[in-house]
């Protein structure tokens, strides 16, 4: 079965369990987004849009390549560059009109209560201070006093004869 989105005023031709890379959409990874659909169809036979939706995950948000804008005048001596990346989002199509999502949801669903359940007979246990940033904040303090603190010495130099 595929059918016909629209989105980010371009259409895509998708398929169950494909991905696809469209403009920018709101979320974040593994979000679930509902896609307008325009046609769907099987084999051969296109069947009616009403009612129909797709169902996609958002697996990334990322970043298209750089494009550089060049603009020049000759003998005006105007020259500006720009460069550019368009930010996209990467969706994983989990279903099409009226098909269930995947297995694999549903036990990711299961098992996140198994978890909270053995959550409550384990002990709190007291959250860790994060130590990564302080020895960076404290090292680029250090940094700044020694070049304050070390002034630099004067050369002598040879008298000349």
């Amino acid at each position: 079965m595929f059918a016909v989105v629209r989105t980010g005023g371009k259409q895509y031709r998708i398929a169950a369990d494909q991905k696809i890379l469209v403009d920018r959409l709101p979320g974040e990874a593994g979000d679930t987004v509902t896609l307008d659909v325009l046609l769907t169809g099987e084999a051969g036979d296109l069947k009616s849009e009403a009612g129909q939706t797709v169902t996609a995950e958002i697996v990334a948000q990322t970043k298209g390549d750089k494009i550089i804008v060049f603009k020049k005048k000759r003998r005006h001596n105007y020259r500006r560059k720009n460069g550019h990346r368009q930010d996209h989002t990467l969706l994983k199509i989990v279903a099409i009109g009226g098909e269930a999502p995947k297995k694999a949801t549903a036990k990711k669903a299961e098992a996140a209560p198994a978890v909270a359940a053995e959550a409550p007979a384990a002990e709190p246990k007291a959250a860790a201070p994060k130590k990564a940033a302080a020895p960076k904040a404290e090292a680029a303090a250090d940094a700044t006093e020694k070049k304050i603190a070390k002034p630099k010495a004067a050369k002598a130099k040879p008298a000349a004869e």
